[in-house]
């Protein structure tokens, strides 16, 4: 199945979905999205941005580097943050990092009225399905 494909599929899977985006943090570039409504590429491309840097900031990276020492584990590539949810007034917003490709990120876009622990098992299924798709 193509990238696009299973965006779409994945918009149709997770309850009260709007949007779906597929984010390689280490270029900053949205690879696929699908959203119910029009948006300007400025502002889905600030999506990406601020994907990247919620899971790769300076503050974040940092974070993973005291909680790895503390734990006296070695530097590697693994990461902390795994999955992020942030709410907003009208919406849902959840961020999943890919397992398999590090430095990709699932976005779904819920409205506020979804059942939250519902949501947040499809969208881990569903970013399953998007990693496969490359």
């Amino acid at each position: 199945m193509s990238l696009d494909k299973a965006i779409t599929q994945a918009r149709s899977d997770v309850p009260e979905c709007v949007a779906v985006g597929y984010v390689d943090m280490s270029t900053g570039m949205l690879l696929g999205v699908t959203t119910v409504d029009s948006h300007p590429r400025e502002v889905l491309d600030l999506v990406a941005a601020a994907t990247a840097d919620m899971f790769q900031g300076a503050s974040v990276t940092t974070i993973e580097q005291l909680f790895r020492k503390s734990r006296g584990q070695v530097e590697d590539a693994t990461h902390y943050f795994r999955e992020i949810m942030v709410f907003s007034e009208n919406l849902l917003h959840v961020f999943i990092r890919s397992s398999k490709y590090p430095d990709h990120a699932a976005v779904f876009v819920c409205r506020a009225s979804v059942n939250i622990g519902m949501a947040l098992t499809k969208a881990r299924m569903s970013s399953l399905q998007l990693a496969e798709a490359l």
